[in-house]
């Protein structure tokens, strides 16, 4: 499992500014949908990992297919975030925090989370929130201007009642225009939650994993809701959102359709990913106790033991889940990842090799191969493994990382600016990568793939924020 971060940037006008954390659709937070580093521009920490990738593209299949919203034009992000939440902040990308993940004790209550945030994008809600904020904006000028015109008849007027009544003239209509607009998201959540319904109904699941999340928003917000205002809030406050919903799920006839074994038994293992990767190795202890031996324990503890202990401890462990399940790639990822990691890229390979046989069309497993191979010295053959990996992902900044140092290390120096240049576009970094493309032009053939691809990168400009 890796991390890197994402940049998105929010609009720019001041009065933009104010409403920012409306510009992004997301399933609790009351006041600031998406966490504050999306709202910022600064960097989101984000979790790349082929298990819990795979898994929610699976979860997701379904409901996209529902929705009417084509495989592959939406991503899924996992943000490195310990709260419960899920956002979206364009008509393509859903961000889930690890946390919705790790609490999430069924699959059914993940893909509740993501078929709501589905409904935003298949209802166009950012584009029409974007719509409607440019319209208020226009409202709060002309209204600020009139205001501001009346301070200035009351200033010289020597007033200062009529000052203050004008000055308030001109705040209000600003208070009444964010509450409009929180008002006008509201609806929109409403309407994603009818359509996450109406998703899970045509694909034969059950809503109930919603109402449990719903619930658990509630109960976290029990003792301070007597202090909130519900009309300035984004979204509908949860006992209320709680009612409406259960009278739309019970009436499927997928009520009480439960998750299959097989799915619920990938979701156990995905959760003890994430706690072995983020947890402390004490907590980890304490949630997946020595006298647990389901297979997700272990997992578990596998994970902890090997970022904290002796490396051979960690391997039997791993081992002992090759075992059970030799035909789980992400086991032998995992052995492969351990011997990385502790500086044994020769012993790293077999197993990577192995991982990437089983799941051949995992990018992520292949690009760590491809680290390990370098890191071994057999640049010739991390080339190819590298490559095939980000013509798989052509968002694998890590991967584009990997290859500019399997090509500097031959030498070939153009080859190596291009792919530097691609990891820093993909990670949002386009000064810089316009910089290098342009630099890797000079080395690299005219009209060649290579050549046009830094050509396009060097000439990129990020279009303006709507």
């Amino acid at each position: 499992m890796t991390s890197r971060c994402a940049d998105r940037r929010t609009p720019p006008s001041r009065f933009r500014g104010a409403v920012a954390a409306l510009v992004a659709c997301g399933v609790f937070a009351a006041g600031l949908p998406a966490p504050a580093a999306a709202q910022s521009g600064r960097g989101l920490p984000i979790i790349r990992d082929a298990e819990i990738e795979d898994l929610l593209r699976d979860y997701m299949r379904p409901i996209f297919r529902a929705a009417g919203v084509g495989e592959g034009v939406v991503e899924i992000t996992i943000v490195n975030s310990r709260e419960f939440n899920a956002f979206v902040a364009d008509g393509r990308r859903i961000f889930i925090n690890a946390g919705a993940l790790m609490d999430a004790k069924t699959p059914n209550e993940v893909i509740g989370v993501l078929a709501h945030e589905t409904g935003h994008i298949a209802g166009g809600h950012l584009a029409r929130m974007r719509q409607q904020i440019d319209n208020m904006q226009t409202m709060a000028i002309a209204a600020m201007l009139l205001g501001a015109g009346a301070v200035g008849a009351a200033m010289a007027g020597g007033s200062r009642s009529a000052g203050d009544a004008a000055l308030g003239a001109v705040m209000g209509p600003q208070e009444i225009i964010r509450r409009s607009l929180l008002s006008y998201q509201r609806t929109q959540e409403e309407a994603a939650d009818r359509a996450a319904v109406s998703y899970l109904t045509k694909t034969k699941q059950s809503a109930k994993g919603m109402l449990v999340t719903f619930r658990r928003f509630a109960e976290q917000l029990a003792f301070s809701r007597r202090f909130i205002d519900p009309y300035a809030q984004s979204h509908p406050m949860p006992q209320d959102r709680i009612v409406n919903l259960e009278a739309l799920a019970q009436k499927s006839p997928y009520y009480n359709t439960p998750d299959s074994p097989a799915l619920q038994a990938r979701h156990d293992l995905m959760r003890a990913k994430l706690f072995g990767f983020i947890d402390t190795p004490d907590g980890v202890g304490r949630r997946y106790p020595p006298s647990d031996q389901s297979l997700p324990a272990r997992y578990a503890r596998a994970i902890a033991t090997y970022r904290s202990a002796p490396l051979q401890g960690a391997v039997a462990q791993i081992d002992g889940l090759i075992a059970a399940q030799p035909q789980n790639p992400y086991f032998h990822e995992l052995k492969g990842q351990a011997y990385l990691e502790n500086g044994r890229p020769k012993q790293a390979i077999p197993a990577l090799r192995r991982a990437v046989a089983l799941a051949p069309g995992a990018p992520l497993i292949r690009t760590m191969l491809g680290q390990a191979l370098i890191t071994d010295g057999q640049i010739d053959a991390a080339i190819p493994e590298l490559t095939k990996a980000v013509a798989r992902d052509d968002k694998n900044a890590e991967g584009y990382r990997q290859l500019a140092l399997a090509y500097a290390r031959k030498n070939r120096l153009p080859e190596a600016d291009l792919a530097t240049a691609q990891a820093a576009f993909v990670s949002g970094d386009y000064g810089t990568a316009r910089q290098i493309a342009a630099r890797a032009k000079i080395g690299l053939k005219p009209n060649t793939p290579g050549w046009l691809k830094a050509d396009d990168i060097a000439s990129y400009r990020p279009p303006a924020a709507n």
